[in-house]
């Protein structure tokens, strides 16, 4: 895919729920014809993007990718919960692991869960855990 994704591939670009790009005008929002999860970025399309990034030897970014497409099925309310539970001082370092551990076995993001865990080992060597 080429970069910028909505200027050349526009086409190839769908939602969450597979609705494509073009599909998606303020006059089907106005007529009620587009829900929340069909503005909703796809997998795929972060993972493309992923694979842009790392062409441009951007490997940081095209994990950052990674990450997001993992979090795709992720429902809000958990992010927003991980949001909060990262920030220092928030959280004991069982917590941390537990959440890792939902992203593992519940939605099956294992680098969101290994990233998780990687903040449980620092704030422990910083002291930032509860």
């Amino acid at each position: 895919m080429k970069y910028p994704l909505a200027e050349h591939e526009r086409e190839n670009i769908t939602s969450k729920t597979g609705r494509k790009f073009n599909d998606i005008t303020l006059d089907e929002v106005m007529k009620d014809h587009i829900a929340p999860d069909d503005i909703k970025i796809s997998k795929d399309i972060l993972k493309a993007q992923g694979q842009v990034a790392m062409e441009a030897d951007n490997a940081p970014m095209e994990k950052n990718f990674e990450r997001a497409a993992e979090l795709v099925d992720v429902p809000d309310e958990v992010i927003l919960k991980m949001y909060d539970k990262l920030r220092p001082n928030r959280s004991t370092k069982l917590e941390l692991v537990m959440m890792a551990q939902e992203l593992l076995e519940k939605y099956n993001a294992k680098n969101c869960a290994r990233l998780v865990m990687e903040a449980a080992e620092v704030y422990e060597k910083r002291g930032i855990l509860l």
